[in-house]
């Protein structure tokens, strides 16, 4: 009969020998095996061990620890987990890369000996992602120990929006290359800027979600060698970003476009992805975004969503402005995203004071069609035309993972002036029941049907 260790049920060892003799995996070499597992989380690699006896302490040996709480049924299994996995792992292994993901405020005592195990391996550590709650934490002067860093992913949550996690005015890990930072507050210095990046002589991409800037009125992102750029918030809580990003190629937003963007701002970027949020819609936030428009001189590729047409359409007299730029665009992409009840409010009203402005006989009119049950087009009318002025070869594309919650006729009149485009085939799966069935049948492997591996109970195998 099998054992079990920590609620894992051990294979019997007159089994594994009969399993050594048909594993081929097994007779490949230690790095080989080694690098694969690097790609499991750790749970999973550990597991590994009750394969066979060539398989026993491999885990130990992995230059790479994936640690999520996800994983285990309750948190109290997964501090267990990490504190083992942590004592017995082979010290001679160097670790090049940490990602720890603890669902919901981190126990202190689990943190302090996860940063002490960092910093004993600081100087071959390449890439670490940390991502937890809590209310103060010490890892800022952790990572400035690891200057062998190229990859550095911090999510700090606050406890309440009281708490601020301070990112340094100067952090020296000269190779990092990717940084990847939420919520966090950049403090500004004396010329009124925060300007937190400027010492990252090799970064490449940077993302930033929900981060603050304190004491200062402009976020200054300057860099020679930064492509990729990627901001996410609802609400940023300054005024200006300035640019100084000559060799920037994408630009990805997602939130409320509140700053202006200034510097040589968007003028390299050849593709730009935007999900302006409707909720609420503003005015001053569809200027906002006309002006991030006017400066993309060299943009190939812009992916929009609708929302971020309906937002735009709020600019008085929108489709009378004419375009410098856009004049590059081979493609735009039209992403459908369904209204929220209350995005839809608030949409709904600022198309009646647009249209009132105008007169009100027709903003009455609306209204009554409002209440009747008709809903504002996901794509507003002339508003791709507008977009394809200077570019009217250009390809369009419009997709959607939610083809119910809209009806193709209206969005087929909303772009009829629109001569190269195409639509997702999510519409015309959605208008086949039958035919939708057999594609998500087909999607599925024909063995994933007979396949069925219960791995929930199995929290740790450590010998």
């Amino acid at each position: 009969m099998s054992k079990s260790l920590d609620g894992v049920t051990m294979i019997p060892p007159e089994k594994r020998a009969r399993h050594d003799n048909e594993d081929s995996l097994s007779e490949l070499p230690d790095c080989v095996l080694l690098h694969i597992l690097s790609f499991l989380n750790s749970k999973y690699a550990v597991q590994t061990c009750v394969l066979s006896t060539r398989w026993r302490y491999l885990w130990k040996r992995i230059p790479t620890l994936i640690l999520h709480s996800s994983k285990f049924s309750t948190m109290k299994r997964f501090a267990t987990f990490v504190t083992r996995i942590l004592t017995r792992r082979d010290s001679s292994v160097t670790l090049h890369a940490l990602d720890l993901q603890r669902m919901g405020i981190i126990e202190t005592k689990l943190l302090k000996v996860i940063l002490n195990y960092v910093c004993s391996h600081n100087t071959h550590i390449q890439r670490l992602g940390i991502d937890f709650t809590a209310d103060s934490c010490p890892i800022m002067s952790c990572v400035s120990k690891c200057r062998a860093l190229t990859s550095l992913k911090l999510s700090i949550h606050p406890t309440c929006y009281m708490t601020e996690s301070l990112f340094p005015e100067s952090l020296n890990v000269p190779l990092l290359t990717s940084l990847d930072l939420t919520h966090f507050t950049f403090c500004g210095g004396e010329n009124g800027c925060a300007e937190p990046f400027s010492a990252f002589t090799k970064l490449n991409s940077l993302v930033i979600s929900n981060c603050k800037v304190k004491d200062a009125q402009i976020l200054s992102i300057s860099s020679e060698t930064l492509v990729d750029l990627i901001m996410h918030s609802f609400s940023f809580k300054f005024p200006k970003t300035k640019l100084s990003t000559p060799s920037l190629c994408t630009f990805t937003f997602t939130g409320r476009p509140v700053q202006k963007i200034c510097g040589n701002g968007l003028s390299s970027v050849r593709q730009v992805n935007i999900d302006a949020k409707d909720f609420p819609a503003l005015m001053e936030y569809a200027l906002v975004l006309l002006t991030w428009l006017q400066e993309l001189v060299r943009v190939e590729s812009l992916i929009v969503t609708s929302t971020t047409l309906q937002v735009l359409s709020l600019v008085p007299d929108l489709l009378e402005v004419k375009f410098t730029t856009l004049c590059n665009l081979k493609s735009l992409e039209v992403e459908l995203i369904p209204f929220h009840y209350d995005s839809l409010l608030y949409m709904e009203k600022a198309v009646l004071k647009k249209v009132a402005a105008k007169s009100r006989k027709e903003a009455a009119k609306l209204r009554k069609a409002f209440k009747a049950g008709l809903r504002p087009s996901p794509i507003p009318d002339g508003i791709v035309d507008f977009l394809l002025q200077n570019s009217p070869s250009a390809k369009v594309n419009i997709t959607t993972a939610h083809p119910s919650s809209f009806n193709l006729n209206q969005v087929e009149e909303s772009v009829k002036g629109v001569k190269n485009i195409s639509y997702c085939s999510q519409f015309a799966a959605h208008a086949s029941p039958a035919s939708a069935a057999e594609s998500a049948s087909a999607a599925v492997p024909a063995s994933a049907a007979k396949l069925e591996v219960k791995t929930h109970d199995i929290e740790m195998v450590i010998a």
